[in-house]
Parts: structure tokens; C-alpha cells; sequence
């Protein structure tokens, strides 16, 4: 059987297309609180920015350069682009859609977003016009254009307003410079249209709450976004002119980087000035207001250069991202779900000391059930520890004031060697991890920029610590990023050990990272791009194998994205000699099921809830001796091949079991789960009499009776005072 047809598999861009789908689906339950709702509809939004700019600019890019390469579905990227055309068309209808049917429940729960100016009461139209002399009108520059003034840059993603302005007769400077100008055969008459550009500034809040004095119903509350403010007053930014036209406009550009890592010779320059270029990539969507004026429309189209494909006239607000700043509004507590805080990890109880703590045995975390504090602590601790030695960590993606950040800084100026890679190339954080670059070198960090030709996406802290009987090297180990933010939204698994095999492997990453050092063989840890991806195909093989000889064999494995075809083709292979596989796959998944002979023996699930399924877990059946493995790589090419990543065994029984019952709580869930169908479809089943189970709520549980069963040992062992101690 040739596994690798093209038949076989799923165009990556589709499949993506499908992933927002069960995120608009979720926007779209009526189940779920309202607010909550708004916040999907809102994440929808901002994934399909980031789609257009990167996934849907690259497509354009390769059309451009003439590139003729098949992706795994064998379609070329001008047939891609053209598949895919029609299908965000339709996605953004059913955004719209969704926002009709939630925007009139706001207002039943006391909520009303204005949707044109036109609609606002004589006193509403009266605040918003102070409000707009006040606070909005000395931060605008209108922009004419004309022979004299180009057509301005409009910078990517930014909220604009175009109007067409016709010259009123009389003076003014304009017509002043006009006159001068009569004898110019370019010179426009008094009869000739003009064009001007209005950017809605960003740094005013784009929502307006209007003050309970002036709504009609004070039961109400009532917001109207900044543009239309704008809109309303816009002739008083051009008092010579008669405004014609004006609509609100968008503009999402290319905002893939271009770098020749090569030819940089330093890395974090060449970052900063590739930065500002992506204001001004190519324009790849133009998003219009629906009835726009069609001169209007035709000139931002040509001085834009899009195509129809990439112009969407849209039948409501520009920009849903806005939504998640209504989510925000305090006062409506009651149609959102109730914040579940993180609870304490048992085996790292508050005041302990977490070195002893790992010291004990290998300690699994599972974010954001249980907190984040401890990897932070570990950092912090190690910090200030006169017995710590030296810090070795990588950086991909942290939050804008990083405790550990901080804590590493704090690290070096305490004497203690620290060395941080800080992977520059990270998409849409360039900007923010240059910054935290500068300031480790300035504390006085050794700062690593990333490997030329590859992104450092691992997840990897080593503590050296001078102790009684030796040097002995702690290690945190991580599915998710060292965020402190984001490991609150964001499932993800993370490990600590002093397993010397595990420490030895860990310096030799950081030796890699900082020099060409290479050992000759590794113990524990298996990286990529060098021999993870064999060592994934090695253990899908094993299970073939034994499924073929008639042992127990099945792999269960969870990941954010499936397309790298190698793998897929040796998961057909295990499938079709009776390997049962089950995968949880949250986005993008390109395997095909229920294929007679090929997939069959595979089922693909992907659950979209209150938290964003990041982690990364693989099990081995082994002829049940599984082997249980965490990683920060998905099954894609680029996770597998260009970048560095780390998969790390779980070699504790108890762990092990625990991760194995957490997969197939996962595999349970019949409210967030959806199956993936023969036909690339997704759909949720729930059977018929059975009970709810959510396993993210479930998690959250047990998360907290875990951490109160701990507390309560801790009470009473406080409260338990023996009597030769009086």
C-alpha cells in the first residue's frame, strides 16, 4: 500500500479552517454563558488574522515566485489559494451571523452596543460629540490625497475611515494652493472628487460607555465603538470640503519575516529592522464596511492592489477582536463562568524547599489546574540560593513583566553564571523578546540569539547546585512556555527531576545551544531536528510490530497539530496491521480517519473549551509495558525538522498512570470533544442517556481536592503538638 497518496490526506489550510469553525461553534452554543461567547467569537477573530497574515501571505509568496511544489494534499499554492478563497468568504458570513444572534441577547441582558451613530438618542449624539472635541480630536491627522499628497501608508491591522470629499467654493489654504496651480494640466477642478484617510487612533480605548445621565433606559448600559464617533464628526476634520462618503476600513498585511540569518551579522538588528518593514507588507485582506460607496471602494482597492478574493464587505462591525473588551466590562459577572483559581501542587507544598521537594522524586505539573508558582519559585529560589551555581534556560515566549525574567537578571547580578537563549524569531513576541534580550545582557546574562536556520522552541531550565555529596543538577522540563500569563489559559504538562541522566542530557542541550558541542551519545532526552522524529517513527514501528505478531499494541498520543507525512504514512501502516490509535489533535490534523485498509483503526478527537489544549503527550502500548513520553514538538515538519525540541520519557509509575488516566478522561469528554469524520469534517457526540462529562471542569476538581487534602494534612499537623514539646 503506497501511504503516501495524496488522497490519503487533508489540505493543511482547510483543516486549520475547520479548527476556528469549532471555535465559532463554541461562540455559537447557547449552553454557554453569554459573555463567554462573545470571548469566542472574539478568538475567532484573532486566529484568523493570523491565518490571513502568515498562512495566506505565504501561499501568496510561493504564488509569486513561481513556486510549483504540492503540499501533502498535492495542491499547488495558486490551488490552495483558490480552494480556500470560498471558504474564509463563508467563515467570516458565519462570524456575522453568530454576532447577529448575540448582539440583540446583550441587549435583553442589559447590555447595548450602538452599531451606527445614527441610532444614538439626541443626548447620546451630544456626550459623543464632546466626547470627540475632548478626547478624540487632537490625536487625529486626516490625510488628503491628491498630485501633491501620495496615497498614505496604512499600517497593518489598524482601523481606518476613508472619505470621498468634494472642494466648497471659497478660500482657505487648499484653494489657495489650487489657484496657484490652475495652469497645471494635473490640477483637479473644483468638480473633482477627492480622497482622505482618517486612522482611528489606538491608544483611545475603542469602546465608549455612555454615562447613565444620557440612556434612554438606565437599566441599560449602552457603548459605542470609537469609529463611529469619528465617522459622525468626521466634516469637521475637512471644513472646505463636503464629506460625499466615509466607511470605516481595515487592512491586514503580510507579516511573515524575511531574514538571511546568514548574512545578519547580528541577528537581533536584522529582527528589529524586519519589524518595521511588516507594517508595510503586502495588503492581503481588505475588510470594508457592506455598502460602501463603490468610488470609494475602488480606490482603496487599487491604490491597495487586492483582488476581489481578498475584499470582504462586512455586514457589522470591523475588526471582532473588539469583543473581548466588551468580555471585560465589569457588571456582568453573572453570564460569564466563574474564574477557577490554580491550585497548589501537593508535592511542592507553599514554604517548602522545592530543591528537597524534587529531591523526594520526579514531580508532574498539569497547568492550569494546578499553578504555575512553583516554576517560578524553582527560578526565584535559584536565584537567590548561595549553594546555586549557575542557570541555564530557554525563553520562547514570556509575559510582558516576566517574574522569571526578572528572576534571572536578579540571578546574574547575584554572581551566579546565567545563561539564557532567547529565541528572537518567536512569531508576533520579536518585539518584546529583544527587549528582555537587552535587559539580561545589561544585569549581565550570557545571552544566546537561536541557531541560524532554526527556531529554539524547546522548553528546558537546568539548575547547577554545589551540595554535601556533590554538584547535582535540578531540571524543569515543559510542554508550554515559561509564561506566567499564558500557563493560566493554556493546558500544558511540566516536569521536574534530579535524575542524573536527565541533568547530563540538559547540559548537553545548553552546550549545543551556546557552542558546537554535540556528546557522543544522550541518555534520556530525544532532540530534534536531529533524531526526535526517528526516534517518533521508531516507536510507531515497534507497535506495528507487535499488532503484526499478534501482541497487545495501541498508541494514544495528544498534540496541538498533525501533518507531518512521514508520520501520518507510519500511523496508516500501524493502523492497517491492527494498531488501535487514538489521538486528540486541537487544530490542525491532515491524516485522514476511516479509510477502508488505512485508517480504520484510527479515531481523531479535538476539544475547544475554556482552556486552549496545548500539551503535548505521547503513550506507548509497548505490550503493556507503555512507555510514556511529554514534548514540546507537534507532529508537524517544522516542530520535527526545524526547530529544536525536546521529547522527555516519564519513567515514574505513578506519574505514568497519571498521565495515562488524564488522556482517557480526555477521550471521555462528550461536551468539548469533537470526532473527526471520514468526510474532513468535525462533530460533537454526546450519546443518547449518558451523563455530562467535561473533563477540563473535572480537572479542576480534582485539581482543588487534591490541593485541600493537602491543606488539611498541613492544618492539622500544626494543630498536632506532642506533649514533650510543651
Amino acid at each position: 500500500m503506497d501511504y503516501s497518496n495524496t488522497k490519503f490526506y487533508i489540505n493543511r489550510e482547510l483543516s486549520w479552517l475547520r479548527f476556528n469553525e469549532r471555535c465559532l461553534s463554541e461562540a455559537g452554543d447557547p449552553e454557554i454563558p453569554l459573555f463567554e461567547r462573545l470571548k469566542f467569537l472574539s478568538i475567532t477573530a484573532s486566529n484568523l488574522d493570523e491565518f490571513l497574515m502568515v498562512r495566506v501571505a505565504s501561499l501568496k509568496d510561493m504564488v509569486h515566485a513561481d513556486y510549483r511544489k504540492a503540499d501533502i494534499a498535492g495542491l499547488k499554492p495558486e490551488a490552495q489559494l483558490k480552494l480556500i478563497y470560498p471558504a474564509l468568504h463563508d467563515f467570516v458570513a458565519k462570524q456575522y451571523s453568530t454576532y447577529g444572534e448575540l448582539a440583540p441577547l446583550c441587549r435583553e441582558h442589559g447590555l447595548l452596543m450602538i452599531e451606527h451613530h445614527e441610532d444614538m438618542t439626541e443626548s447620546m449624539a451630544e456626550f459623543a460629540d464632546r466626547y470627540f472635541t475632548e478626547r478624540i480630536y487632537p490625536v487625529l491627522t486626516p490625510m488628503a490625497v491628491d498630485s501633491s499628497r501620495p496615497f498614505p501608508l496604512i499600517k497593518n491591522k489598524s482601523l481606518n475611515i476613508g472619505a470621498l470629499l468634494k472642494r466648497k467654493k471659497g478660500g482657505g489654504l487648499e484653494a489657495y494652493g489650487r489657484k496657484r496651480a490652475e495652469k497645471d494640466k494635473k490640477a483637479k477642478t473644483e468638480h473633482d472628487i477627492d480622497f482622505a484617510v482618517v486612522q482611528v487612533p489606538g491608544g483611545i480605548p475603542r469602546l465608549v460607555e455612555f454615562p447613565e445621565n444620557v440612556t434612554p433606559d438606565k437599566k441599560t448600559r449602552t457603548v459605542i465603538r470609537l469609529e463611529e464617533i469619528i465617522e459622525r464628526n468626521i466634516a469637521r476634520l475637512f471644513l472646505n470640503y463636503d464629506v460625499i462618503a466615509a466607511s470605516p476600513f481595515r487592512v491586514m498585511r503580510n507579516a511573515d519575516l524575511d531574514i538571511e540569518e546568514e548574512e545578519a551579522e547580528d541577528l537581533l538588528i536584522e529582527i528589529e529592522k524586519q519589524l518595521k518593514k511588516r507594517q508595510w507588507g503586502e495588503a492581503i485582506r481588505l475588510e470594508t464596511e457592506k455598502g460602501i460607496d463603490k468610488r470609494l471602494l475602488e480606490i482603496l482597492k487599487e491604490e491597495l492592489r487586492v483582488t476581489d478574493d481578498d475584499i470582504y464587505e462586512i455586514p457589522g462591525p470591523l475588526d471582532l477582536t473588539f469583543l473581548m473588551k466588551v468580555y471585560g466590562i465589569k457588571g456582568f459577572e453573572e453570564y460569564k463562568k466563574k474564574e477557577v483559581p490554580p491550585r497548589e501542587v501537593p508535592e511542592i507544598p507553599p514554604g517548602s524547599d522545592i530543591f528537597e521537594d524534587i529531591r523526594n522524586g520526579d514531580i508532574l505539573l498539569h497547568h492550569p489546574y494546578q499553578s504555575f508558582e512553583p516554576v517560578v519559585r524553582f527560578v526565584s529560589k535559584a536565584a537567590e540560593d548561595p549553594a546555586v551555581l549557575a542557570i541555564k534556560q530557554t525563553l520562547y515566549r514570556v509575559s510582558g513583566n516576566s517574574p522569571i525574567v526578572l528572576a534571572l537578571a536578579r540571578a546574574a547580578e547575584n554572581g551566579k553564571q546565567v545563561t539564557v537563549l532567547v529565541e528572537l524569531k518567536a512569531r508576533f513576541d520579536e518585539e518584546n523578546n529583544i527587549g528582555w534580550a537587552r535587559m539580561l545582557e545589561k544585569a549581565g546574562c550570557h545571552v544566546i540569539y537561536g541557531l541560524v536556520g532554526l527556531k529554539t522552541h524547546c522548553k528546558i531550565c537546568l539548575v547547577v547546585r554545589k551540595e554535601e555529596d556533590g554538584i547535582r543538577r535540578y531540571v524543569h522540563l515543559s510542554t508550554g512556555n515559561y509564561n506566567d500569563s499564558t500557563a493560566k489559559l493554556y493546558t500544558d504538562f511540566g516536569m521536574f527531576t534530579c535524575a542524573e541522566p536527565v541533568g547530563e542530557d540538559a547540559t548537553a542541550v545548553f552546550n549545543m545551544l551556546s557552542g558546537y558541542s554535540e556528546p557522543l551519545g544522550w541518555n534520556r532526552l530525544s532532540l530534534a531536528p536531529l533524531w526526535l522524529k526517528k526516534k517518533l517513527l521508531k516507536l510507531i514501528k515497534r507497535e506495528t510490530e507487535h499488532a503484526a505478531a499478534g501482541r497487545s499494541a495501541g498508541i494514544k498520543a495528544k498534540m496541538n497539530s498533525l501533518c507531518d507525512p512521514d508520520v501520518i504514512a507510519a500511523l496508516y501502516e500501524a493502523s492497517s496491521a491492527g494498531v488501535k490509535i487514538d489521538l486528540l489533535v486541537r487544530g490542525i490534523c491532515c491524516l485522514k480517519t476511516g479509510i477502508p485498509s488505512v485508517s480504520e483503526n484510527i479515531h481523531v478527537y479535538s476539544i475547544v473549551g475554556d482552556y486552549l489544549e496545548h500539551g503535548r503527550l505521547f503513550i506507548f502500548d509497548n505490550d503493556c509495558e507503555p512507555e510514556v513520553f511529554l514534548s514540546s514538538a507537534d507532529w508537524m515538519p517544522r516542530n520535527l525538522e526545524r526547530r529544536v525540541e525536546i521529547m522527555f520519557p516519564v519513567d515514574d509509575p505513578k506519574l505514568k498512570e497519571r498521565l495515562t488516566g488524564i488522556l482517557d478522561m480526555q477521550f471521555s469528554d462528550n461536551v468539548k470533544k469533537h470526532e473527526l469524520m471520514p468526510d474532513g469534517t468535525y462533530h460533537k457526540k454526546k450519546e443518547k442517556g449518558s451523563k455530562r462529562y467535561c473533563c477540563q471542569e473535572d480537572f479542576c476538581k480534582r485539581a482543588e481536592k487534591a490541593a485541600d487534602a493537602v491543606s488539611r494534612k498541613t492544618k492539622e499537623s500544626r494543630l498536632f503538638i506532642p506533649l514533650e514539646s510543651v
